[in-house]
């Protein structure tokens, strides 16, 4: 569960992040590749634009920013597209293939083995050839080699010379080299990772990389039941620490490619503690590895010789509550030091650090949150980022120089912003939208002046019977501390004489903002179609008030989330449009622990609750999440006591429909039959709906069985349809 990260926005492509729920769907757009759009620069005074030409066909332009003057850019073949159109007759470029950084070869995965291609030559070559597959392929910086670990021991491959170099030998069922166990796959190095942890060295010389002891990590075993599981099942063991649990044992080797040899960097091995995230300096010289207590409240970066593995501290951080480690530290080409978003007066800012352990410059100590460096201009000076402005729900674009001076604010106006720079920092092309506007695209000179509306989206006439209002609202906490923001999504044909159900469709951990303030597009979603208001909330540990907020959850989860979604309510029932016998909750994941909980600890709220793949008691979950947050259920007994759904399992008077996945092996099932086992206990009634094979999640036919389910359980309970 590690948690959601605010969007890291590139300059040039908005990533949306998706959770759960039509409504937040519908909040947060997929980008239409069918609308027009910046795609770039070709140099600093012509910008790439995708829009209609004269028969409505959508085309690039290439436009001059100073006279408006365009022409068509004719349309090439990506290096990719050439590289893959001349793979042999039958081949392809699947998901575990992975391209040179050139983009002239390839690393085919075929049947357990790898096979290398070039563009130009008409076969693959075969670089391997035994019965284990190869893990993880991840070609050196240079593009002449390539390391992936086999049985979880770490190898490269030097394409140059055909031949293979096994860098480690010891692996074995509880010790991995380069690959990582499963508590750091999913909450530190993060899924995307595919539990590879290894980094080459810029110059290709050196592979830094984890070795990872899970001999003292309890196991969890899962059943696989289902048919193609066998009459006898199928048994999944994975060493999984639940919280207060022992924690893999980790350390960082840096082994060299010329000799084999492998250099321990001289953290202590007897602590317990959590390394991960290194970075290398330009020249290859030096390792910077994150350390991290146990406790996640202190953090330092070492600085190590790859030769003997001595180390200096070179940065620290330590905070009352909780920390993490980072993962987009920028390092500068020039040597000079690296550019790192640490905490300052209560929310993340830039700091540009110097190898040597000093702050070269505080490039901010802004009052609100940076959520990314996007570029960082070396030659100029000049550092670009996104931070979300006075307004906690926007995102703007901003830039200041590396000696933290002369700090602009580029775009101007409320809701969301993506900025595309010209290649030497000339001139930027903003394009924004809000909660209430389609929004626009709009070039500005390097001083942030406004030059021209280069274009305006479309906004559709509103039109009651055909689309639904969103509404952004702020609900001022019952202790008159935080003003929380929200949006609230009426019904198609709205009338507020009238008295309508409303779905709270949320996600709520902590760090993790729901509400944004930006363009949902036209179109109804479920809810809206079928007479239901839709209701999005962030409380104070949603991150939309910095550390002033968060620390509030520090020991005391589903405390005050529940305390301000109740404030939530409350603001609603105000509403003479709200029927007070229909209040549904619904989410998944941390949502659904905050679903269930919402209909027993908030029981006086809430009517209807739709749970998924929810945590229902926290000594259950993993201890890097869990204990960042909640510290060991030893150190805090009430505060897991509190944070459990099942202490207050007793109160449930209203609706509430669980489902699980019998093979998460994140949440695990076991969540779930824990509060299944004491509702029966004490004679309460629910539904409950088990998806064999699903994990954290679910596709196919079951994630369609899964939305009409829900769909039916809202018509059901709050229209009697069926």
């Amino acid at each position: 569960m590690k948690r959601l990260s605010y969007p890291k926005t590139s300059l040039f492509v908005l990533l949306i992040m998706l959770f759960a729920g039509n409504q937040l769907l519908a909040q947060m757009p997929m980008r239409n590749f069918n609308r027009v759009s910046i795609l770039g620069w070709s140099d600093d005074s012509h910008y790439l634009i995708r829009n209609f030409d004269a028969e409505k066909n959508l085309v690039t332009f290439s436009v001059d920013i100073k006279t408006g003057k365009s022409t068509i850019v004719p349309a090439t073949k990506t290096d990719r597209e050439l590289l893959t159109e001349s793979l042999p007759s039958g081949v392809s470029i699947s998901n575990n293939d992975i391209i040179a950084p050139d983009m002239k070869s390839a690393i085919i995965n075929k049947e357990n083995d790898l096979y290398y291609f070039i563009r130009g030559e008409k076969e693959l070559k075969r670089l391997t050839n035994d019965n284990t597959p190869e893990v993880n392929t991840r070609f050196s910086p240079d593009g002449h080699k390539i390391a992936y670990t086999k049985n979880k021991d770490l190898y490269v491959y030097d394409l140059v010379n055909g031949k293979e170099i096994r860098l480690t030998k010891d692996a074995s069922e509880k010790i991995y080299n380069g690959y990582s166990a499963w508590v750091y796959m999913e909450e530190i190095l993060e899924r995307p990772s595919h539990y590879a942890a290894f980094w080459w060295a810029p110059d290709g010389s050196k592979i830094a990389y984890l070795r990872t002891d899970e001999t003292e990590v309890p196991v969890f075993t899962l059943n696989r039941l289902d048919e193609p599981d066998g009459v006898h099942g199928t048994l999944e063991v994975v060493p999984y620490p639940k919280a207060g649990d022992p924690n893999p044992k980790v350390k960082m080797g840096i082994a060299d490619i010329a000799t084999g040899n492998t250099t321990w960097v001289k953290t202590d091995y007897s602590v317990d503690q959590y390394i991960a995230w290194p970075f290398w300096t330009p020249d290859s010289k030096k390792l910077a590895v994150q350390v991290l207590n146990r406790d996640q409240n202190d953090l330092q970066i070492l600085l190590a010789d790859p030769s003997t593995g001595d180390f200096t501290k070179i940065f620290e951080e330590t905070t009352r509550t909780w920390i993490e480690i980072h993962e987009d530290i920028y390092v500068m080409k020039n040597n000079k030091g690296f550019i790192i978003r640490s905490l300052k007066n209560g929310w993340e800012n830039l700091s540009f650090q110097g190898w040597d352990g000093h702050q070269i410059a505080q490039l901010t100590n802004l009052g609100f949150r940076v959520n990314s460096l996007d570029r960082v201009d070396e030659d100029m000076k000049l550092a670009y980022f996104l931070a979300t402005g006075t307004e906690s729900t926007d995102s703007h674009a901003f830039r200041v120089g590396l000696d933290g001076k002369n700090l602009i604010q580029i775009t101007r106006g409320d809701g969301t912003h993506n900025v595309s720079i010209s290649t030497k920092g000339s001139y930027l092309i903003d394009t924004w939208n809000s909660i209430t506007s389609a929004g626009s695209i709009i070039a500005y000179d390097k001083k942030g002046k406004q030059l021209k509306e280069i274009y305006k989206f479309d906004q559709p006439l509103f039109d009651p019977a055909k689309n639904s209002k969103a509404e952004f609202v702020k609900i001022m906490t019952s202790d008159g501390l935080f003003n929380m923001p929200a949006i609230i999504t009426y019904p198609v044909n709205f009338d507020p004489s009238k008295k309508y159900p409303v779905v709270f469709d949320i996600y709520g951990g902590p760090d993790v903002k729901n509400v944004y303030n930006r363009w949902a597009g036209s179109s109804p979603s479920w809810y809206s179609q079928n007479g239901i208001i839709t209701f999005t909330i962030d409380h104070r540990g949603s991150g939309q008030f910095g550390r002033r907020g968060l620390d509030y959850i520090y020991r005391s989860f589903g405390k005050w989330e529940i305390l301000d979604y109740e404030d939530g309510v409350k603001w609603l029932l105000s509403k003479p449009f709200v029927d007070s016998t229909k209040m549904g909750i619904t989410g998944s994941s941390y949502g659904g622990y905050m679903t269930c909980l919402a209909l027993t600890k908030g029981a006086d709220y809430w009517t209807h609750g739709f749970a998924g793949s929810s945590v229902t008691d926290w000594r259950l979950y993993d201890d890097v999440y869990t204990e960042r947050y909640m510290d060991t259920p030893k150190d805090n007994p009430d505060g897991y006591k509190d944070g459990s759904v099942l202490t207050f399992s007793k109160n449930l008077k209203g609706k509430l429909y669980i489902t699980h996945g019998d093979m998460d092996d994140n949440v695990h099932m076991q969540n779930s039959i824990y509060l299944i086992s004491r509702l029966e206990d004490e004679g309460k009634s629910f539904q409950f709906m088990l998806y064999p094979e699903g994990r954290h999640g679910w596709g196919g036919a079951k994630a369609m069985h899964s939305r009409n389910e829900e769909n039916n359980f809202w018509l059901e309970n709050f229209f009697g349809k069926k």
